[in-house]
């Protein structure tokens, strides 16, 4: 049985043998990346600095939210805006691999600037056992890249820490309960962030709408589940398709955008049921997204795919 208590101490020696001298963490406020700044802040203390980085695809309120958390745990952090540059690098890239490998490098060249200032040789990362897997590692087929192991630059100056690299998702948030991290339970959330929330060209604008529409399936799937009207899924999310039909708005013709949520269940990321979401909860979300982007989305799906033969995220 997986003991969380002895896993952190043998990782808090192992990270501080590894370590000489000084390391970032590439931080973006979910579970893995929170668990390994904590356990790296233990092992080296302020020779750590956790740098998040406002890459201009996070979740409404995300950058507010990981800069107060980050204060409640007293490590060492760094907040860096770098939306316009991986805007400007995504512009025109449409195929979904190629995405996660320009996030991925573009997030490296950030924190190698960040470890250059600050004198660090080290990366700590919060890669944990599915991402390396599905990225084809270990003889494995390739499923995606994730940006933090198969879309990582072939060459890049920093040496690489994993504290929670042999762990799956469950065995993390055990982790943080025992550390007491209170984004424990928080879902999953891409590291190219809503890059992959986006099919079709990354822009701004896009961004924008899948970012307000993920902000109210979460919003009332939560509230749905508090309410004891249905169970909390795993995961769940809206994306952006990269169509358009014709829809009405204001008693005018609209030719407008399609947004499709997302809701799964599963222990461990590998394999996923779909979550059955009620009509009614469906419907509210359904309401809630045209009439408040009426006049650029018209039109609410909903995914029933399990994982096979889908994947979570759709790109």
């Amino acid at each position: 049985m997986f003991d969380a208590g002895s896993f952190v101490t043998d990782q808090i020696a192992a990270v501080s043998s590894k370590v000489k001298g000084k390391a970032i963490i590439a931080c973006s406020g979910g579970v893995d990346s929170t668990v390994c700044a904590v356990i790296a802040s233990k092992a080296i203390g302020d020779r750590l600095l956790a740098v998040y980085v406002d890459t201009g695809l996070m979740r409404k309120g995300e950058t507010e939210e990981v800069k107060g958390m980050m204060s409640e745990l007293n490590v060492n952090f760094k907040i860096v805006d770098a939306s316009k540059d991986f805007f400007s690098h995504l512009k025109g890239v449409t195929e979904p691999e190629k995405k996660r490998k320009v996030v991925g490098e573009r997030f490296i060249r950030c924190f190698e600037k960040e470890a250059k200032d600050f004198g660090a040789e080290y990366l700590v990362q919060g890669t944990i056992a599915p991402d390396v897997i599905e990225s084809g590692k270990d003889g494995k087929g390739v499923v995606k890249s994730h940006h933090n192991v198969g879309g990582l630059p072939k060459e890049m100056k920093l040496e690489l820490v994993e504290p929670v690299i042999d762990l799956y998702k469950e065995e993390v948030r055990q982790v943080a309960r025992h550390l007491g991290i209170r984004v424990s339970e928080r879902q999953p959330f891409p590291g190219p962030g809503l890059s992959v929330r986006c099919l079709g060209e990354v822009t701004p604008e896009n961004i924008e709408i899948v970012r307000e529409a993920c902000y109210i399936v979460e919003d009332e799937i939560r509230k749905a589940a508090k309410g004891g009207k249905m169970e909390l899924p795993w995961q769940y999310f809206a994306a952006l398709l990269p169509i358009r039909s014709v829809g009405v708005h204001n008693d005018e013709r609209v030719y407008g955008r399609t947004v499709v949520v997302r809701a799964v269940l599963t222990k461990d990321a590998m394999t996923a049921k779909c979550a059955q979401i009620p009509f009614a909860v469906l419907e509210t979300i359904s309401s809630r997204i045209t009439r408040t982007m009426g006049d650029r989305v018209n039109r609410v799906v909903y995914d029933i795919t399990d994982k096979p033969p889908a994947t979570i995220e759709w790109e």
